[in-house]
């Protein structure tokens, strides 16, 4: 009988995860579950997903869990010091989107989160409350209540900016370097203990200002903030909420260690620049757990900074120890994407028994020559797309800055290897199910000085081709051929493929194999 896990908790919210075998995000057939305290029952509902998230339970209090075809589970709520309402330091729901109501609100808002006692919650309860940047400290709970908004202002007018630098760290960032950005509607800056829970809402205000106006610009000299921007952050739970229409980035861990999400709701409008759903950048031991993304870019953005264009790395740092897992990734560019800003190195990344529907990519590796780093120890198992267009792909020629498309970038030849110079190592992908593809099952183009892999695929099974696909290259890269329903495609990549199944009228798991080790042929 399997047994349910915690996942996340905090005083009155926890995640549960319920791994029913063969399921990934979606439960079929539902479960039903009793929740009981004391021997009483308190809720009772049907599991629909394998994360399943708990609201307004009592602090410090012994719960029981009983759903069907799990053992019983128990777990116990965190304690809480004290609770202070917004509203009882001058917090007004639903006033005018005006920048001095929005002030007036982060004031209010401030001023709850200073005379929270440690260990304790500020409440942001049912209602739409405007507010201007606000900034988070440790040991402390944000708790959004049932129907609660906690909305940035459509204006810019006095929107703080983070600088590159503060006490010689990297504070404001764009795209793995330092750079002034205003300031996230929620952030924080060195907390610890810190969690953010409950079943409302935070909404960055990317649809109402004109932030999705100047994607890759300055205003004020500033870049565009994230919707939750946590900087050097230890210990930090998200648990539960739903959190939409970032500026740019939706959830950006910069540089945290010991960060959980379970059971998030993570939404932008597909055709919004830069929304990416969650990107850990030179972080460690982070896990992402029952998330439900639809943004419009990368789902998952897995990053460890950028060289400068000078080869500038005193603020590059590692990325270690990522867990993907009973997740859905919804459209966007990407499902789980590794970088392209890798400098500092990614290594030890595992994505599990999701879902993926619609997405550009499945998994997407991409860097290019300049960056340095390596990427290695990357596993990805369980996983099933539907409407990908290709699923996997991997990239040394990616041309992104404004040299992307220069010669020494995109030149097939050997270049001299130097800190510039990219790695990518082994990369194990089993079990996955793939239907309604459109391009080509995989495509891996190495760099002749410093070829991919192993990459190693088995028991990867294509059930269907999208019949309406057109053909469109796999990879940014120059001279990349327009594919169509093609199978594994790999140059300066050793590519491994074990107990591929295509269906009929692709290529044969042969001919795929020959394919993935012959050149590619552009």
């Amino acid at each position: 009988m399997p047994s349910i896990r915690l996942a996340a908790r905090s005083a009155r919210s926890v995640a549960l995860c319920l791994p029913q075998p063969g399921a990934r995000y979606t439960l079929s057939p539902a479960i039903p579950w009793q929740l009981t305290r004391a021997g009483e029952t308190v809720a009772r509902g049907v599991a629909a997903q394998v994360g399943l998230a708990l609201h307004d339970l009592a602090p410090a209090t012994l719960y029981h869990l009983e759903a069907e075809g799990f053992a019983p589970f128990a777990f116990e709520t965190a304690a809480c010091a004290g609770m202070v309402d917004i509203r009882d330091h001058g917090a007004i729901a639903d006033t005018a989107d005006t920048p001095e109501a929005a002030a007036e609100t982060a004031r209010a808002i401030a001023a709850a989160i200073a005379a929270v006692p440690e260990g304790g919650t500020v409440l942001v309860p049912p209602g739409r409350y405007v507010a201007g940047p606000v900034e988070l400290r440790s040991r402390m709970t944000l708790h959004l209540a049932e129907g609660a908004v906690l909305a940035a202002p459509s204006a810019r007018e006095g929107w703080p900016i983070l600088p590159a630098w503060r006490d010689g760290k990297m504070l404001g960032s764009w795209e793995g370097l330092p750079e002034p950005c205003f300031a996230a509607p929620l952030h924080a800056i060195g907390a610890s203990d810190l969690t953010i829970s409950g079943p409302g809402t935070l909404d960055g205000g990317g649809d109402r200002g004109d932030w999705w106006t100047w994607a890759k610009e300055t205003r004020q000299g500033a870049r565009r903030p994230r919707g939750l921007h946590l900087i050097d952050c230890t210990d930090t739970t998200l648990l539960g909420f739903t959190i939409r229409n970032a500026p740019s980035w939706t959830i950006h861990p910069q540089g945290c260690q010991r960060l959980t999400a379970a059971a998030l709701r993570i939404e932008a409008p597909h055709d919004s620049p830069n929304t990416d759903g969650f990107n850990p950048e030179m972080c460690e031991a982070v896990e992402i757990t029952g998330t439900h993304f639809s943004v419009g870019d990368d789902c998952i953005a897995i990053k460890a900074g950028k060289r400068g264009p000078n080869g500038e790395s005193a603020h590059l740092r590692p990325t270690t120890g990522i867990r993907v897992q009973h997740c859905l990734m919804e459209r966007g560019h990407g499902g789980v994407v590794i970088g392209s800003e890798m400098s500092g190195g990614v290594r030890d990344v595992t994505v599990a028994h999701c879902e993926m529907r619609g997405t550009d990519r499945g998994l997407r590796i991409k860097t290019r020559r300049g960056r340095g780093g390596a990427v290695e120890e990357i596993r990805f198992h369980d996983v099933t797309m539907e409407g990908v267009q290709t699923a996997f792909a991997a990239n040394g020629h990616y041309f992104c800055d404004p040299d992307g498309h220069a010669p020494w970038v995109q030149d097939r030849a050997p270049a001299p290897v130097g800190t510039g110079t990219p790695h990518v190592g082994s990369i194990a992908i089993s079990d996955v199910q793939i239907s309604g593809l459109a391009h080509a099952l995989g495509a891996f183009l190495g760099l002749a000085e410093a070829p991919f892999g192993p990459i190693t695929l088995e028991r990867v099974r294509v059930v269907s081709h999208d019949p309406a696909a057109r053909p469109a290259p796999p990879l940014m890269a120059a001279g990349i051929t327009p594919l169509r329903h093609a199978g594994l495609l790999a140059e300066q990549a050793e590519v491994i493929a074990l107990g591929l199944q295509i269906q009929p009228g692709g290529l044969t798991a042969a001919d795929a194999l020959e394919t993935a080790r012959a050149p590619e042929r552009q």
